[in-house]
């Protein structure tokens, strides 16, 4: 195990704190988080609504034509979160370019798949530079968080898929009703 030199600055209490997620007041400090959209969900469960939050864990996220919430997503609480690395960009600088895109996004109007919740994090994170990087788009989001995320409990997590298993296990239970009737002919 590697040990902090002398000269490296030991986390504080206050710093460790930050940084918690506290799902039951929902904080989830510099996280981008994620929760199911009705119907679209149930049929491709990867598929959601994308938040982005402050370092104090407040979430803002692109709620549609000319509104960003504050600390209420517009189709509930976050399922998954992904935690990024504020040190990276340090925290002025991080919750500055949330604010910015937020402001820039009270603006526009919402397109499906054009300009939308994933869209608004995107420019948050092209403004941070997070990364290292200013080419933040849908696509490359999408791939990270899906990659990286994770549940916020065991609830949830079953939330998410569940409705896709019903919907697969009808379609499926749907078929085989239909092909041994049709066999019956």
């Amino acid at each position: 195990m590697q040990q902090k030199s002398e000269s490296e600055p030991a986390e504080t209490k206050k710093d460790q704190m930050e940084k918690r997620i506290n799902p039951s007041k929902h904080r989830y400090p510099h996280c981008v988080v994620w929760t199911p959209l009705p119907c679209i969900s149930w049929l491709i469960p990867l598929i959601g609504h994308l938040g982005i939050c402050t370092s104090a864990g407040v979430v803002r996220d692109f709620a549609g034509p000319y509104e960003v919430s504050e600390d209420q997503m517009a189709f509930g609480w976050p399922y998954k979160y992904w935690q990024l690395d504020i040190d990276s960009v340090g925290r002025d600088v991080y919750d500055r370019a949330v604010y910015d895109a937020s402001e820039v996004y009270k603006g526009r109007m919402h397109n499906l798949f054009c300009d939308n919740c994933h869209s608004h994090v995107a420019m948050a994170l092209n403004k941070m530079e997070y990364s290292g990087c200013k080419t933040w788009n849908m696509v490359r989001i999408f791939l990270l968080f899906t990659l990286h995320c994770r549940y916020v409990s065991w609830p949830r997590l079953v939330l998410t898929w569940l409705p896709f298993i019903i919907v697969v296990g009808l379609i499926v239970g749907l078929s085989v009703m239909v092909n041994h009737l049709g066999g019956q002919q």
